[in-house]
C-alpha cells in the first residue's frame, strides 16, 4: 500500500461522518462533545484537502453533495473499524476495576435489575455501572452499552447472546376500571376496554386479534412509548396494560383483566459485543447477571 497516497486527516473525516449522520453541525458537535464552530472549520478544512465540496449549505441546513455521498460509504467503513479497533483493546483489559455500561427496558432495569446490580456493587465495589433504562435497541457494535438485556434474540454475528429466561407477560387493569367497563369473562369482553399502546401501528392489535380478542385503534386512545408511564395509569384505572406477571402479581392495585387469557410469552436475553466478552470485567459482570437473571 502506498501510504503516502493517505493525504487527508481522520479526525476530519470523522468529522464529516458524523455530521453526515446526525444531519446538522450542531447535532453532530453535541455528538462529539465539541463546539459548532470547531466542527465546522474540521469539516471545511477537509473539503480543503480533498477538493470537493461534501455539503451543499442552503436555507434547509446541511445537504450532501453527490461527491459527499460518495465518500461517505467510504469513510463509513473507516469509522466501524476504528470502532472494532476501540472495541479490541478495551477487551485487552485484565482489570475488574472501570466503567460498565448495562441497557435495559425500562421494567427490566426499574424492577429486575436493582436487587442484582446493589448485589454486583457488593461484590465489586470497584465497578462503575451506567445504566441505560430504553426500550430502544441500543447499538452494542457502536459501544452504545457493554451488555444489553433484550427481548429478544439477537441475529448480528458479531454478537454474543444467552437466553437467561423466559417471562410471561399479561393484561392488567385496576379493579375500579374493570367493575366501571363490566368485569370481562370473555375474550370478546376486552372489546369494552381501553387499552395503552406504545405507538400507532396495528403490532399490539395483530396480536390480540390472533388470539381472538377483537381489538381496533379505537381502544387505544392512550399511547405512550414509556411502559413505566403505561403502568401508573393502569394503576390509576385509566385502562389495561401490558406487565410481567412477577410485577403485575405482586402489585395490589392491579389484576389480570382476563386471568383465564394465556400468557403473552417473552424471552429474555442476555448481549455483549463478542470482542468485548474477552474483557475480564465485561466477562465477569455477563456471567454474573446471567447467573442472577435465571435464578
Amino acid at each position: 500500500m502506498d501510504w503516502r497516497s493517505v493525504e487527508f486527516d481522520w479526525n476530519r473525516a470523522r468529522a464529516f461522518l458524523i455530521t453526515a449522520e446526525e444531519g446538522s453541525l450542531s447535532a453532530a458537535a453535541r455528538a462529539l462533545g465539541m463546539t459548532q464552530p470547531t466542527l465546522g472549520r474540521q469539516v471545511s478544512a477537509l473539503e480543503t484537502e480533498l477538493g470537493v465540496a461534501l455539503f451543499e449549505r442552503g436555507g434547509r441546513g446541511l445537504e450532501l453533495t453527490p461527491s459527499g455521498l460518495d465518500l461517505l460509504e467510504h469513510v463509513r467503513a473507516m469509522g466501524d473499524a476504528a470502532s472494532r479497533f476501540s472495541l479490541t483493546a478495551s477487551g485487552q483489559s485484565t482489570s475488574i476495576e472501570g466503567s460498565i455500561c448495562i441497557t435495559a427496558t425500562e421494567v427490566t432495569a426499574a424492577f429486575v435489575l436493582p436487587p442484582i446490580l446493589g448485589k454486583l456493587r457488593q461484590l465489586e465495589p470497584g465497578i462503575e455501572i451506567e445504566l441505560i433504562a430504553s426500550n430502544s435497541t441500543s447499538d452494542l457494535k457502536r459501544r452504545e452499552a457493554d451488555i444489553a438485556v433484550r427481548a429478544f434474540r439477537p441475529t448480528q454475528p458479531d454478537l454474543i447472546a444467552k437466553r437467561v429466561r423466559g417471562a410471561n407477560f399479561h393484561p392488567y387493569a385496576s379493579s375500579d376500571y374493570l367493575r366501571r367497563i363490566g368485569k370481562p369473562t370473555s375474550p370478546e369482553d376486552l372489546s369494552r376496554a381501553d387499552f395503552f399502546g406504545f405507538d400507532r401501528t396495528n403490532l399490539l392489535i395483530d396480536a390480540f386479534n390472533e388470539r381472538g380478542i377483537p381489538l381496533t385503534l379505537r381502544n387505544f386512545p392512550v399511547v405512550t412509548e414509556n411502559h413505566l408511564v403505561q403502568w401508573e395509569l393502569v394503576k390509576h384505572g385509566l385502562g389495561i396494560g401490558f406487565m410481567a406477571e412477577d410485577i403485575g402479581d405482586a402489585e395490589p392495585r392491579v389484576e389480570r383483566a382476563l386471568p383465564s387469557l394465556n400468557p403473552f410469552p417473552v424471552e429474555v436475553w442476555l448481549v455483549a459485543h463478542r470482542e468485548l466478552k474477552t474483557s475480564r470485567r465485561v466477562r465477569m459482570v455477563f456471567d454474573f447477571l446471567a447467573a442472577e437473571l435465571r435464578s
